[in-house]
Protein backbone atom coordinates (compact mmCIF):
# COMPACT_ATOMS: atom_id res chain seq x y z
CA UNK A 1 0.00 0.00 0.00
CA UNK A 2 0.90 3.60 -0.47
CA UNK A 3 0.84 6.29 2.02
CA UNK A 4 -2.11 8.75 0.84
CA UNK A 5 -1.27 11.64 -1.40
CA UNK A 6 -0.53 14.56 -0.29
CA UNK A 7 -3.06 17.34 -1.04
CA UNK A 8 -2.85 19.08 -3.47
CA UNK A 9 -0.08 17.36 -5.97
CA UNK A 10 3.30 18.70 -4.61
CA UNK A 11 4.97 20.33 -6.93
CA UNK A 12 8.16 18.39 -9.09
CA UNK A 13 11.76 18.44 -8.51
CA UNK A 14 13.49 21.44 -9.78
CA UNK A 15 15.15 19.99 -12.34
CA UNK A 16 16.69 21.00 -15.66
CA UNK A 17 14.66 18.69 -18.24
CA UNK A 18 11.99 19.85 -20.60
CA UNK A 19 9.21 17.82 -18.46
CA UNK A 20 8.04 17.64 -14.86
CA UNK A 21 9.39 14.87 -12.36
CA UNK A 22 7.64 13.98 -9.60
CA UNK A 23 9.39 12.44 -6.55
CA UNK A 24 6.96 12.19 -3.62
CA UNK A 25 5.74 9.23 -0.80
CA UNK A 26 2.10 8.55 -2.22
CA UNK A 27 3.08 10.07 -5.86
CA UNK A 28 1.19 6.92 -7.16
CA UNK A 29 -2.51 8.25 -5.72
CA UNK A 30 -1.55 11.29 -8.73
CA UNK A 31 -0.87 9.63 -11.34
CA UNK A 32 -4.29 10.26 -12.77
CA UNK A 33 -3.86 14.07 -11.63
CA UNK A 34 -0.25 14.05 -13.97
CA UNK A 35 -2.17 12.68 -16.47
CA UNK A 36 -4.44 15.46 -16.54
CA UNK A 37 -2.03 18.31 -16.66
CA UNK A 38 0.49 17.38 -18.80
CA UNK A 39 -0.90 14.79 -21.23
CA UNK A 40 -4.64 15.07 -21.30
CA UNK A 41 -6.01 12.01 -23.32
CA UNK A 42 -9.66 10.73 -24.01
CA UNK A 43 -7.47 7.02 -23.85
CA UNK A 44 -5.42 5.66 -21.46
CA UNK A 45 -3.26 2.69 -21.72
CA UNK A 46 -1.39 1.09 -18.88
CA UNK A 47 1.80 -1.21 -19.48
CA UNK A 48 2.68 -3.15 -16.82
CA UNK A 49 3.95 -6.42 -16.40
CA UNK A 50 2.04 -9.37 -14.12
CA UNK A 51 4.35 -8.77 -10.90
CA UNK A 52 3.35 -5.25 -10.54
CA UNK A 53 -0.34 -5.60 -12.10
CA UNK A 54 -0.51 -7.53 -8.53
CA UNK A 55 0.44 -4.92 -6.53
CA UNK A 56 -0.42 -1.49 -8.50
CA UNK A 57 -2.49 -1.96 -11.20
CA UNK A 58 -5.51 -1.74 -9.81
CA UNK A 59 -4.98 1.68 -7.54
CA UNK A 60 -3.50 3.10 -10.87
CA UNK A 61 -6.16 2.04 -13.64
CA UNK A 62 -8.82 2.80 -10.88
CA UNK A 63 -7.99 6.87 -10.98
CA UNK A 64 -9.21 6.86 -14.59
CA UNK A 65 -12.77 5.86 -16.24
CA UNK A 66 -12.78 2.60 -16.80
CA UNK A 67 -14.79 2.88 -20.29
CA UNK A 68 -11.59 4.85 -21.56
CA UNK A 69 -9.27 2.81 -19.95
CA UNK A 70 -7.28 -0.28 -20.98
CA UNK A 71 -4.91 -2.36 -18.83
CA UNK A 72 -2.15 -3.97 -20.72
CA UNK A 73 -0.16 -6.84 -18.99
CA UNK A 74 3.12 -8.35 -20.19
CA UNK A 75 5.14 -11.11 -18.38
CA UNK A 76 8.20 -10.14 -16.57
CA UNK A 77 12.08 -10.05 -16.98
CA UNK A 78 14.36 -8.86 -19.64
CA UNK A 79 13.85 -11.44 -22.43
CA UNK A 80 10.15 -9.63 -22.95
CA UNK A 81 12.34 -6.38 -24.03
CA UNK A 82 11.54 -7.53 -27.57
CA UNK A 83 10.41 -6.66 -31.59
CA UNK A 84 7.58 -9.04 -30.70
CA UNK A 85 6.50 -7.72 -27.79
CA UNK A 86 6.62 -4.51 -28.72
CA UNK A 87 4.88 -5.91 -31.82
CA UNK A 88 2.24 -7.03 -29.96
CA UNK A 89 1.30 -4.07 -27.56
CA UNK A 90 0.93 -2.02 -30.65
CA UNK A 91 -1.36 -4.40 -31.90
CA UNK A 92 -3.57 -4.26 -29.16
CA UNK A 93 -3.61 -0.63 -29.21
CA UNK A 94 -4.82 -0.45 -32.61
CA UNK A 95 -7.44 -3.28 -32.00
CA UNK A 96 -8.96 -1.39 -29.06
CA UNK A 97 -8.72 1.72 -31.60
CA UNK A 98 -6.19 4.06 -29.97
CA UNK A 99 -5.72 7.51 -31.41
CA UNK A 100 -3.21 10.73 -30.78
CA UNK A 101 -6.06 11.07 -28.14
CA UNK A 102 -4.41 8.07 -26.44
CA UNK A 103 -1.94 8.37 -23.37
CA UNK A 104 0.75 5.02 -22.34
CA UNK A 105 1.58 5.21 -18.81
CA UNK A 106 4.53 2.85 -18.41
CA UNK A 107 3.58 0.77 -14.74
CA UNK A 108 6.85 -0.56 -13.83
CA UNK A 109 10.61 -1.26 -13.46
CA UNK A 110 13.38 -0.66 -16.74
CA UNK A 111 12.09 -3.22 -19.34
CA UNK A 112 8.15 -1.77 -18.83
CA UNK A 113 9.88 1.45 -19.13
CA UNK A 114 11.46 0.59 -22.00
CA UNK A 115 9.32 -1.01 -23.34
CA UNK A 116 5.98 1.09 -22.97
CA UNK A 117 8.53 4.30 -24.18
CA UNK A 118 8.92 2.77 -27.09
CA UNK A 119 5.66 1.82 -28.11
CA UNK A 120 4.84 5.42 -27.37
CA UNK A 121 7.52 6.69 -29.56
CA UNK A 122 6.29 4.72 -32.26
CA UNK A 123 2.92 4.54 -32.27
CA UNK A 124 1.19 6.36 -34.84
CA UNK A 125 4.76 8.14 -34.98
CA UNK A 126 4.48 9.38 -31.25
CA UNK A 127 1.89 9.44 -28.54
CA UNK A 128 3.06 10.68 -24.85
CA UNK A 129 3.91 8.32 -22.39
CA UNK A 130 3.72 9.19 -18.76
CA UNK A 131 6.45 7.03 -17.08
CA UNK A 132 5.71 5.54 -13.40
CA UNK A 133 8.34 3.39 -12.22
CA UNK A 134 8.52 0.70 -9.76
CA UNK A 135 11.81 -0.66 -9.18
CA UNK A 136 14.88 1.46 -7.71
CA UNK A 137 16.97 0.93 -10.98
CA UNK A 138 14.10 2.26 -13.20
CA UNK A 139 13.28 5.78 -10.63
CA UNK A 140 16.63 6.42 -10.89
CA UNK A 141 17.64 5.48 -14.32
CA UNK A 142 15.19 4.27 -16.89
CA UNK A 143 12.76 6.61 -16.23
CA UNK A 144 14.79 9.77 -17.11
CA UNK A 145 16.12 11.01 -20.18
CA UNK A 146 13.60 9.89 -23.11
CA UNK A 147 15.64 6.30 -24.19
CA UNK A 148 13.87 4.15 -25.04
CA UNK A 149 14.42 0.70 -26.97
CA UNK A 150 14.14 -3.01 -27.29
CA UNK A 151 16.50 -6.10 -27.11
CA UNK A 152 17.74 -8.20 -29.93
CA UNK A 153 19.58 -11.47 -30.35
CA UNK A 154 22.82 -9.15 -31.30
CA UNK A 155 22.62 -7.30 -28.34
CA UNK A 156 20.59 -4.85 -25.79
CA UNK A 157 18.90 -1.28 -26.72
CA UNK A 158 19.79 -1.41 -30.34
CA UNK A 159 17.16 -1.14 -32.25
CA UNK A 160 14.78 2.11 -30.29
CA UNK A 161 14.27 6.24 -30.21
CA UNK A 162 14.30 9.31 -28.17
CA UNK A 163 10.68 10.09 -26.95
CA UNK A 164 10.93 12.01 -23.79
CA UNK A 165 7.99 11.11 -21.36
CA UNK A 166 5.61 14.01 -20.89
CA UNK A 167 5.93 13.05 -16.91
CA UNK A 168 7.75 10.63 -14.92
CA UNK A 169 5.89 10.03 -11.50
CA UNK A 170 8.22 8.45 -8.59
CA UNK A 171 6.42 6.89 -5.57
CA UNK A 172 9.00 5.57 -3.25
CA UNK A 173 6.91 3.81 -1.13
CA UNK A 174 6.20 1.30 -3.63
CA UNK A 175 9.95 0.10 -3.09
CA UNK A 176 8.77 -1.45 0.37
CA UNK A 177 7.29 -4.59 -1.54
CA UNK A 178 11.01 -4.69 -3.55
CA UNK A 179 12.51 -7.82 -3.38
CA UNK A 180 16.29 -7.52 -1.43
CA UNK A 181 18.04 -8.55 -4.59
CA UNK A 182 16.05 -6.04 -6.85
CA UNK A 183 16.91 -3.42 -4.74
CA UNK A 184 20.42 -3.76 -4.47
CA UNK A 185 20.28 -3.50 -8.41
CA UNK A 186 19.14 -0.12 -7.96
CA UNK A 187 21.56 0.97 -5.63
CA UNK A 188 24.08 -0.49 -8.23
CA UNK A 189 23.20 2.79 -10.82
CA UNK A 190 23.11 5.36 -7.92
CA UNK A 191 26.58 4.67 -7.16
CA UNK A 192 27.46 4.77 -10.54
CA UNK A 193 25.77 8.60 -10.49
CA UNK A 194 28.59 9.37 -8.04
CA UNK A 195 31.76 7.84 -9.95
CA UNK A 196 30.28 9.63 -12.60
CA UNK A 197 29.67 13.11 -11.05
CA UNK A 198 29.33 13.42 -7.38
CA UNK A 199 31.74 11.92 -4.59
CA UNK A 200 29.81 13.61 -1.92
CA UNK A 201 26.83 11.86 -3.13
CA UNK A 202 28.74 8.19 -3.47
CA UNK A 203 29.78 8.89 0.14
CA UNK A 204 26.71 9.96 1.15
CA UNK A 205 25.19 6.57 -0.54
CA UNK A 206 27.72 4.52 0.99
CA UNK A 207 26.93 6.06 4.30
CA UNK A 208 22.95 4.91 3.92
CA UNK A 209 23.63 1.49 2.89
CA UNK A 210 22.98 -0.16 6.23
CA UNK A 211 20.05 1.71 6.74
CA UNK A 212 18.73 0.44 3.49
CA UNK A 213 18.87 -2.89 4.91
CA UNK A 214 17.33 -2.17 8.59
CA UNK A 215 13.63 -2.06 9.50
CA UNK A 216 12.13 0.82 7.93
CA UNK A 217 15.36 2.26 6.73
CA UNK A 218 13.73 2.11 3.33
CA UNK A 219 11.28 4.67 3.78
CA UNK A 220 13.61 7.02 5.78
CA UNK A 221 16.69 7.07 3.51
CA UNK A 222 15.55 6.36 -0.03
CA UNK A 223 13.15 9.72 -1.04
CA UNK A 224 16.52 11.88 -0.71
CA UNK A 225 18.85 9.25 -2.21
CA UNK A 226 16.56 9.01 -5.04
CA UNK A 227 16.19 12.65 -5.88
CA UNK A 228 19.70 12.96 -5.59
CA UNK A 229 20.41 10.40 -8.21
CA UNK A 230 17.47 12.06 -10.15
CA UNK A 231 19.26 15.47 -10.00
CA UNK A 232 22.72 13.87 -11.38
CA UNK A 233 20.74 12.20 -14.31
CA UNK A 234 19.05 15.62 -15.29
CA UNK A 235 22.12 17.32 -14.89
CA UNK A 236 24.00 14.77 -17.35
CA UNK A 237 20.77 14.67 -20.06
CA UNK A 238 19.70 18.25 -20.01
CA UNK A 239 23.58 19.21 -21.25
CA UNK A 240 23.68 15.94 -23.85
CA UNK A 241 19.84 15.00 -24.86
CA UNK A 242 20.66 12.60 -27.68
CA UNK A 243 23.84 11.02 -25.98
CA UNK A 244 26.20 12.94 -28.57
CA UNK A 245 28.93 13.88 -26.04
CA UNK A 246 28.59 14.61 -22.42
CA UNK A 247 25.54 11.69 -22.10
CA UNK A 248 28.14 8.98 -22.72
CA UNK A 249 29.49 9.25 -18.75
CA UNK A 250 25.72 7.33 -17.87
CA UNK A 251 27.77 4.60 -19.71
CA UNK A 252 30.27 3.87 -17.17
CA UNK A 253 30.15 0.11 -16.44
CA UNK A 254 27.52 -0.70 -19.07
CA UNK A 255 29.95 -1.62 -21.85
CA UNK A 256 30.87 -4.55 -20.10
CA UNK A 257 27.60 -4.81 -18.58
CA UNK A 258 25.73 -5.44 -21.48
CA UNK A 259 28.49 -7.82 -23.07
CA UNK A 260 27.96 -9.95 -19.43
CA UNK A 261 24.06 -9.81 -19.98
CA UNK A 262 24.05 -10.93 -23.37
CA UNK A 263 26.96 -13.76 -22.81
CA UNK A 264 24.09 -14.84 -19.98
CA UNK A 265 21.18 -14.49 -22.31
CA UNK A 266 20.23 -11.79 -19.83
CA UNK A 267 20.07 -14.18 -17.24
CA UNK A 268 21.12 -11.78 -15.04
CA UNK A 269 19.73 -8.35 -13.05
CA UNK A 270 20.85 -5.54 -15.13
CA UNK A 271 22.40 -3.97 -11.80
CA UNK A 272 24.65 -6.75 -11.02
CA UNK A 273 25.74 -6.64 -14.26
CA UNK A 274 26.53 -2.77 -13.92
CA UNK A 275 28.09 -3.57 -10.66
CA UNK A 276 30.52 -5.88 -12.20
CA UNK A 277 31.18 -3.46 -15.52
CA UNK A 278 32.00 -0.21 -12.92
CA UNK A 279 34.38 -2.79 -11.43
CA UNK A 280 36.25 -4.14 -14.43
CA UNK A 281 36.02 -0.65 -15.84
CA UNK A 282 37.39 1.12 -13.35
CA UNK A 283 40.17 -1.60 -12.93
CA UNK A 284 40.49 -0.62 -17.21
CA UNK A 285 40.74 2.94 -16.41
CA UNK A 286 43.92 2.47 -14.17
CA UNK A 287 45.37 0.20 -16.46
CA UNK A 288 45.00 2.95 -19.62
CA UNK A 289 46.64 5.63 -17.27
CA UNK A 290 43.59 7.43 -17.09
CA UNK A 291 42.18 7.08 -13.04
CA UNK A 292 44.13 7.78 -10.36
CA UNK A 293 45.52 4.95 -8.14
CA UNK A 294 42.87 3.69 -5.78
CA UNK A 295 40.08 4.90 -8.07
CA UNK A 296 39.41 0.76 -9.24
CA UNK A 297 39.18 -0.60 -4.97
CA UNK A 298 37.15 1.86 -4.26
CA UNK A 299 34.60 1.25 -6.92
CA UNK A 300 35.01 -2.51 -6.02
CA UNK A 301 34.64 -1.43 -1.99
CA UNK A 302 31.37 0.11 -2.97
CA UNK A 303 30.08 -2.59 -5.22
CA UNK A 304 30.95 -4.73 -2.15
CA UNK A 305 29.45 -2.83 0.73
CA UNK A 306 26.12 -2.93 -1.62
CA UNK A 307 26.00 -6.98 -1.78
CA UNK A 308 27.06 -6.57 -5.52
CA UNK A 309 28.56 -8.82 -7.20
CA UNK A 310 32.60 -7.88 -8.63
CA UNK A 311 33.59 -10.15 -10.50
CA UNK A 312 32.98 -12.38 -14.13
CA UNK A 313 30.14 -15.16 -13.09
CA UNK A 314 30.93 -18.29 -13.37
CA UNK A 315 31.04 -20.25 -17.18
CA UNK A 316 31.79 -16.31 -18.54
CA UNK A 317 35.10 -16.10 -20.50
CA UNK A 318 37.06 -12.80 -21.04
CA UNK A 319 37.40 -13.43 -24.44
CA UNK A 320 33.65 -13.92 -24.70
CA UNK A 321 32.97 -11.00 -23.07
CA UNK A 322 35.49 -8.32 -25.65
CA UNK A 323 33.55 -10.24 -28.27
CA UNK A 324 30.19 -9.45 -27.47
CA UNK A 325 31.64 -5.68 -26.51
CA UNK A 326 31.34 -5.37 -30.38
CA UNK A 327 28.06 -5.46 -30.60
CA UNK A 328 28.08 -2.08 -28.58
CA UNK A 329 26.35 0.61 -29.90
CA UNK A 330 29.61 2.82 -28.62
CA UNK A 331 31.48 1.50 -31.13
CA UNK A 332 33.42 3.28 -33.96
CA UNK A 333 35.45 2.37 -36.29
CA UNK A 334 35.83 -1.03 -35.08
CA UNK A 335 36.73 0.39 -31.56
CA UNK A 336 35.09 -0.01 -28.71
CA UNK A 337 35.14 3.15 -26.14
CA UNK A 338 34.78 3.29 -22.67
CA UNK A 339 33.54 6.03 -20.40
CA UNK A 340 36.45 5.67 -17.49
CA UNK A 341 36.45 7.52 -14.70
CA UNK A 342 39.37 9.96 -13.65
CA UNK A 343 38.39 10.10 -9.64
CA UNK A 344 35.49 9.36 -7.79
CA UNK A 345 33.32 12.08 -9.30
CA UNK A 346 34.68 12.89 -12.41
CA UNK A 347 35.10 11.16 -16.06
CA UNK A 348 37.71 11.80 -18.43
CA UNK A 349 36.14 13.78 -21.03
CA UNK A 350 38.74 11.93 -23.87
CA UNK A 351 39.03 15.24 -25.86
CA UNK A 352 35.67 15.71 -26.01
CA UNK A 353 34.31 12.40 -27.39
CA UNK A 354 33.74 10.99 -23.53
CA UNK A 355 34.82 7.56 -24.58
CA UNK A 356 38.53 6.02 -24.42
CA UNK A 357 39.27 3.94 -27.39
CA UNK A 358 40.95 0.90 -25.33
CA UNK A 359 42.56 -1.89 -27.54
CA UNK A 360 40.86 -5.46 -27.12
CA UNK A 361 44.01 -7.10 -26.19
CA UNK A 362 43.86 -4.49 -23.06
CA UNK A 363 40.22 -5.34 -22.38
CA UNK A 364 40.85 -8.91 -22.04
CA UNK A 365 43.83 -8.75 -19.73
CA UNK A 366 41.94 -6.48 -17.38
CA UNK A 367 39.17 -8.94 -17.11
CA UNK A 368 41.72 -12.13 -17.26
CA UNK A 369 42.82 -10.17 -13.73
Amino acid sequence: MTAPLPQPLPPPLPLPVAYPVWCARGALAGVAEVVRRCAPAHRVAVITDTTVAAHHAASVTAQFPPETTRLLVIPPGEQEKTRARWAALTDELLAWGAGRDTTVVALGGGVVTDLAGFVAATYLRGIPVVQVPTTLLAMVDAAIGGKTAVDTPLGKNLVGAFHNPAAVVVDPDVLQTLPEETLRAGVAEMLKHGVIADAAYFDALLQALPSLAAEGGRAAALPALIAGSLHIKADVVAEDTREGGLRQILNFGHTLAHAIERELAFGIAHGEAVAIGMVLEARLAERMGVATPGVAVAVQDAVRRAGLPDGLPAGVTPAAVVRATHGDKKVRDDQVRYALPRAIGAMDPADGRWGVAVPDAVVEAVLQG
